[in-house]
């Protein structure tokens, strides 16, 4: 998986100062771990096992708890998702076919998913995922009623995907194996939603710069107040804050870079989203 240099130096946790980078990114390889694990129940390795693979009990009820509000997360995630694409298909017409394909591939997220909290026993916590998001929701929202395709495709199709991209990358190494395979395929679906949004926003910059740059002013600090409300419950599954950051912005640097921005541009706009 392709990852771009991350451009932000990290003097404390989420407190970026920018940093000199060259105009073009520099691209890495990411070895994601295989675990190759025997699988004697439906969730895995027993706790032992996992202890020795340096993997999380999944069995503790420390893990569940965590992992309810994790897995509701995902799956609220995919159900906006869906929405999402389908609304925008309103305001792109002649895309609306495509749009409804990207909106099916989400629910399909949505149900594996689901059968993952089930794998392990777990009730995923709704109620918090649907708090969680409510900030995005409501400026996509805000925006739909505006008709600013642009910044519901900046929310839906750069944002959410870069967010969901990073914290799936981080999460496949440490996940249980029934997870694990899950999350492997909803992954390289999720690049190709990225990539929908990166060519229909590309084709249409110079239209679009402005508003693009204002969503972003928007949104951006709204996604770092989830990775870092999110940041406890991700450290009990193994998924560490810093890593989770890193990722995200490395993803959503790229896919800036694919629309037509300069890495000192995307710098920019970075540094007045997310340090005033």
């Amino acid at each position: 998986m392709r990852l771009s240099q991350t451009f932000f130096a990290r003097a404390g946790p989420f407190l970026p100062e920018m940093v000199t980078v060259d105009a073009t990114p520099i691209l890495i390889q990411v070895a994601m771990a295989t675990l190759e694990t025997a699988v004697a129940s439906p969730s895995g390795a027993s706790a032992v096992e996992s202890q020795a693979l340096g993997l999380p009990d999944f069995s503790s009820d420390s893990y569940k708890d965590a992992y309810s509000r994790i897995n509701a997360i995902v799956i609220e995630g995919e159900q906006e998702a869906h929405d999402n694409y389908i609304s925008i298909g309103t305001l792109i017409p002649e895309q609306a076919e495509e749009l409804t394909k990207l909106a099916r591939m989400e629910l399909k997220h949505m149900r594996g998913f689901t059968a993952c909290a089930s794998n392990l026993g777990v009730t995923a916590d709704m109620p918090f995922a649907k708090e969680f998001f409510l900030p995005l929701h409501q400026n996509f929202q805000t925006a739909l009623a505006e008709g600013k395709v642009v910044t519901c495709l900046l929310i839906q199709a750069i944002l959410i995907e870069a967010f969901a991209i990073s914290a799936y990358h981080i999460y496949i190494p440490v996940a249980d194996p029934f997870a694990r395979k899950i999350t492997e395929g909803v992954v390289k679906d999720e690049y190709t939603h990225l990539n929908y949004g990166q060519e229909w926003l590309k084709a249409n910059l110079d239209t679009a710069r402005q508003e693009l740059e204002q969503a972003n002013r928007q949104n951006l600090p709204l996604v770092r107040k989830m990775l870092e409300q999110v940041a406890g419950d991700a450290a009990v599954l193994q998924m560490d804050q810093e890593d989770l950051m890193a990722d995200f912005l490395s993803s959503y640097q790229e896919a800036l870079v694919e629309v037509g921005f300069t890495n000192r541009e995307i710098a920019k706009m970075a540094a007045a989203a997310l340090v005033g």
